[in-house]
């Protein structure tokens, strides 16, 4: 799922001391995204006789925690919100869905990573609603009011208004799923095993990946080589290479956001692996394990991914102004909410127009962070009378992984494919794990893997997909 270059400086309680160091004087956070720094009308500081301004982050994703991160020691109280207790590297969530790692290994606790900041806490909540003009934080436990406020609450799935989609299809976009996707993945195996018809057997080892991004070509290469090389040996009985991935596409091509070339690259690579992949015809719906396409043919299968739409957090829904495409919320350069210089919006929730061509910002891992360490400097400015900072992108580029020994590269104008670009992401994706026990752990967990074909994550845990 690593739709572009990670960061290799990603949160670290071990080793994060150039993140952490915040000037409260000057407004300065240490590693703050540069840019150009502007004039505007901003309201006066904040002052309470008796506490200090309040800075209120929804989400610890990328974003979130880069923003609390920047804000470490500074003359402000910072409440980091998320309904998870965890801060999850979703660039690997593929891995434990097709029993690669564990889930642990790609997350940690999101407390670990902000005891040390002695003016930043954290609380566990599910955030309804934001009341822009009585500045409160709506959650499941009660009212949160602010002084500052940064929406980072990330991405969810858009079905395009379609319900029966989210009913019907598995997604990936936390731990939650990505145990349901191995669940389904495993148990599909252990019914066909058991099923004497061939028409039903045959349903049951058909698994469909809706969606040609990065998400959806790694996730259906990493399913396609867990049934060859793993299970294939787990059940003997099974002829499983008459299991079926199938990779559907409603755009002509796979991989949009990449070059020609990579994309007929990734294109014969997924092909070899065994993946069918048909591009150019889109879903029309999907009911009882039947997916109907336009062109009117049909696929059944008991294993069906949604990875095909993005949205923002459905939290921007309660703010009560006009969204933009994929329902994410506009800001200025400077990343605030026009008409509330006190509300900034970063990550996959921003709408902020400036990419190539004049096209908004990529919901991507990159983007989040660099937003999320502007973030503080521009409310440290805020608070203390200074002109802000225009959000400025530093691209570092696309990657992607197509199975075993395959990825493909495209950073710094540098193209590469197979081996050599594999071995790039494998590297850039440990560095951006937080934390010394999980890059330890992944590490461990990919060389296992490597030289013996196996996974060793292969359980069936939770309540059981039914057939």
């Amino acid at each position: 799922m690593s739709e572009q270059l990670k960061d290799t400086v990603v949160l670290n309680p071990e080793k994060d001391d150039k993140l952490k160091n915040v000037n409260s004087q000057n407004g300065n956070p240490s590693g703050a995204t540069s840019g150009t720094a502007i004039q505007k009308e901003t309201p006066k500081p904040v002052t309470h006789p008796d506490r200090r301004p309040i800075v209120v982050i929804i989400g610890a994703g990328f974003g979130g925690t880069h923003a609390a991160v920047s804000l470490a020691n500074s003359d402000m109280d910072v409440l980091v919100l998320d309904r998870n207790n965890y801060h999850g590297f979703w660039p690997l969530l593929y891995q434990v869905a097709t029993a690669g790692l564990e889930p642990q290994s790609v997350a940690y606790p999101v407390r670990g990573l902000l005891r040390k900041y002695g003016n930043v806490n954290f609380q566990l909540g599910e955030v309804t609603k934001v009341d822009l003009e009585a500045k409160k934080v709506i959650t499941q436990d009660g009212s949160l009011d602010y002084d500052y406020l940064v929406m980072a609450a990330g991405s969810a799935n858009s079905y395009f208004g379609n319900k029966a989609l989210a009913k019907e299809t598995l997604g990936l976009k936390d731990l939650d799923d990505a145990s349901k996707l191995r669940n389904r993945l495993l148990e599909s195996f252990e019914l066909a095993v058991k099923e004497e018809d061939p028409a039903k057997r045959a349903k049951l080892l058909t698994f469909v990946v809706i969606g040609g991004g990065p998400t959806g070509v790694e996730l259906s290469g990493a399913i396609s080589e867990l049934i060859r090389h793993v299970l294939r040996k787990d059940y003997p009985t099974l002829d499983v290479f008459k299991a079926r991935v199938i990779l559907l596409e409603a755009m002509p091509k796979i991989l949009s956001t990449f070059r020609d070339s990579l994309q007929k690259k990734a294109l014969r690579t997924l092909e070899k692996m065994g993946v069918e992949v048909q591009m150019g015809v889109p879903v029309d719906t999907v009911e009882n394990g039947q997916i109907r396409l336009k062109d009117g043919s049909m696929i059944e299968a008991n294993t069906i991914v949604w990875a095909a739409g993005v949205r923002s957090a459905e939290v921007a829904d309660s703010l009560g102004i006009k969204l933009a495409r994929q329902s994410r919320v506009p800001i200025d350069p400077t990343l605030q909410l026009e008409n509330h210089p006190e509300v900034f919006v970063i990550g996959d929730m921003a709408y902020l127009e400036g990419f190539k061509e004049n096209q908004a910002y990529p919901m991507v891992a990159p983007v989040a962070i660099q937003m999320g360490k502007l973030v503080g400097q521009n409310i440290l400015a805020l608070q203390h009378n200074r002109p802000l900072k225009s959000f400025k992108y530093f691209d570092k580029g696309n990657m992607a992984t197509i199975g075993r020994r395959n990825a493909i590269f495209d950073a710094f104008g540098i193209r590469m494919t197979g081996f050599l670009a594999w071995i790039s992401w494998l590297f850039i994706h440990l560095m951006s794990l937080v934390g010394f026990r999980n890059r330890l752990v992944v590490l461990l967990n990919w060389a296992y893997n490597y030289f013996t074909y196996d996974r060793g994550a292969r359980l069936i845990t939770g309540k059981k997909l039914e057939k």
